[in-house]
């Protein structure tokens, strides 16, 4: 969003100075021109010929996705975190078909801070298996935004790595008093690995005041193959529906919209971890008010979600009856609000103040099985009634000092409350053995309540020294309190520390009662070059550097075999905090090959990413770092086709984690095509994944325990291999 002063005069010679027309009610840049590639920034408003940036919602590192890259992508995945797979500085962590966790700069999961419509979401399960992306249907997304550098205080605490902001189309009304608005969408598709089918859509009807929308998806698939060979990879289906009704309210300068919606799971595979998601149900309602005043714009937003979560075996992993299997259940609650005020000061300054709050309480309990000496007689109660409360308030300064140079300053407090009732395993407080009795003992027996007072602070600046070459650059300090796992999963034996940990390694893992919050100091640069007009081309190039004290990683307890029958051998780990590093460059660009009334608009876009991560106390690599990678594409579009020909490149994983037993893995190169055709309302996507079939193995993916428990040989995830993929859209 950019931001306009209406300060007497100022704000006239402003307005006339633009470029482009600015609409009454306040609302996001138009989309960039089909040849702008989906690296491509926020669009720039030229003020004298220079730009006036908004470094709060557009800083260095940042990348925006709108409706003109989003749907040549949405159309070829079922997992919205899928969007963003080609961005600078983003890689995905592999874990089930429609939840992968994204990774910014190489932190990820709940480093990350996630953003539906101001809804601050996280995983609640012990797996993590469903994170925020896995809420909403890639179609539902109107605009992604992806902070993979230094995020500003505004733009949300309790994180280190970064920032995505997700947000849902915003009401719709009609634009004459007299008629109604009646608008809409359906899409289906298939793919041919794994017979995924799938279909969603949307309809709106609204007046110039009043708008409803329906939006709703359903997709499943069964299993993939991995290419050259095509074996089955198992615990790799799923099924999944979504729905959503937006209510809308609009009067001149003020906008009120509210979202009810539910999803629903019925089963996920998850082949690299030991279970699998048999249900989980969301529901939500979320409440948003905008309102554009003289002195600057109010926004007020209140949420409120409810999750049922349920894990077991699928069959692929042995099944569960009432005598089998491990039941595992999960309760949630997540509430809160958020009140932020924009004061335009005078021509050069914006303040920004919030003050917000997020309440997420959690029950995780495994319930006994039916004769089972080990698992029963009682209810093991892994977070009984834990609670984790973040009170937060920013203030942040921007300022336009000449018309290119603009600096941004922020300073941010987060109050983290967290504290969980007593706990007892499946024997009760006497517990299995006399190590889990003590761990039943100590943890009940321990301060639990904690208290974090968290600060942030954010200083940037972004010159632009000429009409084709920009410099950005800042410092960031970041703090992330633990979650409720890395505190509190008591559990030290085997079986119960194999349940816990959302990292797909086989590994188990112990919180720790007694963990610090994570501070990270942030120092990153970028160098942007483009031409004048930014239409023909542009060269980014950022490099960054992080060091984070008390970064939570993990301490050795001891072995834990594998399976009987394979030779697969794991450990037991305790959650700790120790001091790491972490840097790296991400490199992106486009260039217009050619534009022209016989072949139409021809680019070719590019990413590198290179990471790096060591933990400084055990010197070893920091786990699920991705190799050097990069995705060179060329794109065409003319009248009503479009072409894509990209190449993704992944080069071999060496680095490894060896307390964690990380796998390695091979490079590899993929490529894809795609097309598509636009017939008045109609439109058809066509497009073939890994188009040689090629073998490969996910450097994120962790281990196929799916196929552990069947083939007793452990070998890392393999990715998908070739899938033909077909979609229909059509617009009324």
């Amino acid at each position: 969003m950019f931001y306009f002063r209406r300060a007497g005069q100022g704000l006239g010679l402003l307005l006339s100075s633009l470029s482009l027309e600015m609409p009454a009610m306040a609302a996001s840049p138009p989309s960039p021109p089909d040849t702008a590639p989906s690296t491509q920034t926020l669009p720039k408003i030229t003020i004298e010929g220079t730009y006036l940036p908004d470094l709060a919602s557009n800083p260095p590192g940042s990348t925006t996705l709108k409706e003109d890259q989003l749907k040549e992508i949405r159309n070829r995945i079922t997992d919205s975190s899928e969007l963003l797979k080609n961005l600078p500085g983003v890689s995905l962590y592999g874990a089930g078909r429609i939840s992968s966790l994204p990774v910014l700069n190489g932190m990820a999961d709940d480093r990350v801070a996630i953003v539906i419509d101001g809804m601050r979401v996280s995983a609640d399960c012990p797996n993590h298996m469903n994170p925020a992306l896995s809420y909403i249907d890639p179609h539902d997304v109107d605009v992604a935004t992806v902070m993979a550098g230094i995020t500003p205080v505004s733009m949300g605490g309790d994180s280190l790595g970064g920032t995505i902001e997700i947000k849902r189309k915003d009401p719709q009304f009609s634009k004459k008093t007299d008629k109604i608005l009646v608008t809409g969408r359906v899409s289906s598709f298939y793919h041919s690995n794994g017979r995924g089918l799938g279909a969603s859509g949307s309809t709106t009807v609204a007046n110039e005041h009043l708008s409803i929308r329906y939006d709703g998806a359903w997709s499943q698939s069964r299993n993939y193959k991995a290419g050259a060979g095509g074996h089955q990879v198992r615990s790799t289906k799923y099924k999944n529906f979504n729905h959503a009704v937006t209510l809308g309210y609009n009067k001149e300068n003020h906008l009120l919209s509210l979202t009810v919606g539910q999803s629903d799971t019925p089963y996920e595979g998850f082949p690299n971890q030991y279970m699998d998601m048999t249900n989980n149900r969301s529901t939500f309602v979320n409440g948003n008010y905008k309102g554009d005043f003289d002195w600057g714009t109010l926004e007020a937003k209140g949420y409120w979600q409810r999750v049922s979560h349920v894990m077991n075996k699928l069959n692929d992993k042995g099944g569960h009856s009432p005598t089998t299997g491990m039941p595992m259940n999960v309760n949630s609650r997540l509430a809160g609000y958020s009140l932020k005020a924009t004061i335009y000061v005078n021509d050069r300054d914006t303040i920004r103040v919030e003050s917000s709050f997020d309440h997420s309480g959690l029950n995780d309990w495994w319930p006994p099985l039916q004769n089972s000496m080990m698992m029963g007689p009682y209810t093991y109660h892994n977070i009984n009634n834990g609670h984790r409360n973040r009170l937060g308030h920013f203030a942040e300064w921007e300022a336009n000092w000449t018309p290119k140079v603009t600096t941004l300053l922020g300073l941010r407090s987060d109050v983290v409350m967290m504290n969980t009732d007593k706990v007892s395993g499946y024997q009760g407080l006497a517990g299995m053995n006399t190590a889990e009795h003590n761990a039943i003992q100590n943890f009940n027996n321990a301060n639990r309540g904690k208290t974090d007072t968290n600060f942030d602070v954010t200083a940037l600046t972004r010159w632009n020294i000429s009409n084709s070459f920009s410099w950005e650059g800042g410092y960031a300090r970041k703090t992330r309190s633990p979650n409720l796992y890395e505190r509190y999963s008591w559990g030290n034996t085997n079986m119960a520390s194999r349940m816990i940990g959302w990292f797909g390694d086989g590994n188990g893992y112990v919180g720790n009662v007694h963990l610090k919050p994570e501070i990270g100091n942030t120092i990153s640069t970028t160098f942007n070059w483009y031409d004048p007009n930014h239409q023909k081309w542009e060269l980014k190039v950022q490099p960054f550097y992080t060091y984070i004290h008390h970064y939570i990683n993990t301490n050795y307890l001891s072995s834990i075999a594998g399976p009987k029958g394979s030779n697969a051998h794991f450990s037991k780990l305790q959650f700790a905090n120790h001091n790491a590093q972490i840097y790296g460059v991400n490199t992106s660009g486009f260039y217009q090959l050619w534009n022209s009334k016989n072949f139409g608009k021809g680019n070719i876009k590019a990413n590198l990413n290179w990471v790096r991560g060591q933990d400084l106390i055990s010197h070893n690599s920091l786990y699920h770092m991705m190799p050097l990678n990069g995705t060179i594409s060329l794109n065409e579009f003319i009248g009503p086709w479009t072409g894509m020909m990209e190449v993704t490149m992944v080069n071999s994983k060496t680095l490894v984690d060896s307390m964690r037993n990380e796998p390695k893995t091979p490079g590899y190169i993929l490529f894809n095509l795609g097309g598509s055709y636009t017939w008045r309302v109609l439109r058809i996507d066509a497009s073939i994944e890994n188009l040689m079939n090629k073998k490969y193995y996910l450097p994120l993916g962790g281990w196929s325990l799916g196929d552990l428990n069947a083939t007793n040989n452990l070998r890392a995830l393999p990715g998908i291999g070739r899938s033909f993929n077909l979609s229909l859209t059509a617009n009324f």
